[in-house]
């Protein structure tokens, strides 16, 4: 059994929050093809279960606030701009240094985790090929490699597999730009033959330093391709029918791979951000795994109905390899269907700046104007811009310090999602609430762990956009705190307030108590009422009797409605 593992700076999880996830079992050795699944080299079939480690080796703009700038080379070159390339580089190397460490996987396999999935940029690894002194040839940066060895040697040490993703190729990989860092100004990869020659000179690469290695779970070829080979018009390649080059390219990079490499399971990825596997044909390798990507739509059989199709056609298994950037009812619900059809997945991201994954990077209040500086949107306002200096402390502090395991916020709401609730409806407490001879007050936004209508209910509860159309939708609108579908916001003082509190919705408290009779306070502004086990319901000021040990209180909400805080005083 495992206990929530957090970072030593968020105490307000500490010992309180035990999640008493199952140990997953251990795999044994080599992952690989079998029987359309993906077993170990005993036979046993293995459910993948892991984070992707996205915004460590290769930067999007959206996880930093940066989303208006896009591509990693875009973002860099402004920082450049402003803080001088010795300093941006400095910057950076910091933030290779400290985004995963050691704490990361060690706390990723204590909450159950078997697997990471590295997105690797290449320019790590090798130049680009417009900077190679000699054209033709590659020169290797040892740097990036031991960058890997040293991931490696952490998840090794946690029985953890490592499967590497090749997120940036050389030149791009297609016309979502900041997800490969693609300069559209150059020869993308499928316009480069000599692009296309460096990665599979890198593969090769990759594949000679760790053939002998079985923890290296997977060769995830290329991220994400998302390009009109056909001429259909479809930027993204969604509307592609044949794809050849993409399918040549996937038999050559796997032909020089199995030169070395004659094990290794590899995953290879549809084109439309991976779901696309019109005119693939029959496979060209025994040991293969299919990889598709899901976000924002439903979690039904319908919506994974293609991939199922296309694993009974080929024989071979399929791998979530993306997922994620959603609430905790998505999560559950994803992960609840995909493993009821025995699929793995690696959710998106570990961490970044923002609320919905297990991390969440906290930044200098400075950051923002950093960000507007860097955007260009301080200058538009009219304001002045920061500092060189001023940046560089900011962005330093982030790199250095901010971004490092000890310094995140943790979500355990999120791994509960991931873990507990795909299989398990009960609630559990999501703090210690003891009422006793003094009462006591009990922060709205500490309702139980568990899934919708069983720890709370929330009439926005997850983003569909893509099944629904339109915009984006918004399940804590607030964005902060907690990730399941009830809106929070921050009080002046920091703190957290559950606002946006609609009639119909409730949050409920599992709350331990001396027995006796109790006035009951909501401390917020609407119409709200009060259940104490199971009894009818009672406003604002009322007196309830609580029973010696384990009681329930559910706070329901009639009309639009904000609380921060449930207030219990004994009475006379």
């Amino acid at each position: 059994m495992k206990s929530w593992l957090a970072p030593k700076s968020f105490s307000v999880w500490g010992a309180a929050i035990v999640l008493a996830l199952s140990a997953p079992a251990q795999a044994e050795g080599w992952l690989k093809a079998k029987d359309a699944r993906i077993v170990d080299e005993t036979g046993k079939p293995v459910i993948l279960r892991g984070m992707g480690l996205g915004g460590w080796k290769l930067q999007e703009g959206y996880m930093l606030r940066l989303a208006k700038l896009g591509q990693q080379h875009v973002i860099q070159g402004k920082i450049a701009d402003l803080v001088g390339p010795e300093r941006q580089k400095a910057i950076h190397e910091a933030w290779l240094d400290n985004h995963t460490t050691k704490a990361d996987i060690d706390a990723m396999a204590a909450w159950g985790f078997n697997s990471v999935r590295l997105p690797i940029h290449y320019d790590l690894l090798t130049l680009p090929v417009d900077q190679e002194p000699t054209p033709g040839a590659d020169t290797w940066k040892e740097d990036g490699f031991k960058r890997i060895d040293d991931l490696l040697a952490w998840s090794k040490a946690n029985g953890v597999y490592l499967i590497l993703d090749l997120h940036a190729a050389p030149n791009g990989q297609g016309n979502d730009l900041a997800i490969s860092d693609r300069d559209p100004a150059k020869p993308s990869l499928w316009d480069s033959p000599e692009a296309r020659r460096k990665t599979i000179a890198l593969w090769r690469k990759l594949a000679a330093r760790y053939k002998d290695e079985p923890m290296v779970g997977a060769y995830d070829l290329i991220n994400e391709p998302n390009w009109d080979f056909d001429g259909s018009g479809a930027k993204n390649g969604c509307k592609d029918e044949k794809q050849d080059a993409l399918w040549a390219f996937y038999r050559e990079a796997t032909a020089a791979i199995r030169e070395i490499d004659p094990r290794r399971l590899i995953v290879i990825e549809g084109n439309c951000w991976g779901n696309n596997y019109k005119g693939m044909g029959k496979p060209w390798d025994a040991n293969m795994a299919l990889s598709f990507h899901k976000y924002w739509n439903v979690n039904d059989d319908a919506s994974i109905a293609a991939h199922l199709k296309l694993r009974k056609e080929t024989g071979l298994p399929l791998w979530l390899g993306e997922s994620g950037e959603n609430s905790n009812v998505w999560f559950a619900d994803a992960i609840r269907l995909v493993e009821k059809h025995d699929i793995g997945w690696a959710f998106w991201p570990l961490k970044k700046i923002g609320f919905n994954q297990p991390l969440e990077i906290k930044v200098d209040p400075a950051y923002d104007d950093v960000v507007a500086t860097l955007t260009g949107e301080a200058q538009m306002a009219g304001k002045a811009p920061v500092s060189a200096d001023k940046a560089y402390a900011v962005l330093m502090k982030l790199a250095s310090h901010d971004v490092r395991f000890e310094n995140n916020e943790a979500h355990p709401d999120v791994i509960d999602a991931m873990f507990r609730q795909p299989h398990d409806a009960s609630v559990r407490p999501f703090a210690r609430h003891a009422v006793g001879s003094k009462g006591a007050t009990i922060p709205a936004w500490q309702y139980d762990l568990g899934v919708i209508g069983a720890a709370y209910h929330d009439t926005d509860a997850a983003n569909y956009h893509v099944s629904t159309g339109g915009e984006r939708q918004p399940w804590n609108s607030g964005r902060t705190g907690r990730n399941d579908g009830v809106d929070l916001a921050r009080t002046p003082d920091g703190g957290l307030k559950v606002v946006d509190f609609k009639a119909g919705e409730w949050l409920r408290y599992t709350i331990s108590a001396t027995a006796g009779r109790y006035a009951v306070n909501i401390v917020g502004t609407g119409p709200m009422g009060i259940v104490v086990n199971g009894d009818s319901e009672v406003k604002s000021g009322a007196v309830v009797k609580l029973l010696t040990g384990t009681n329930t209180l559910v706070l329901r909400s009639t009309g639009a409605a904000d609380v921060s805080t449930i207030r219990l005083t004994p009475a006379k």
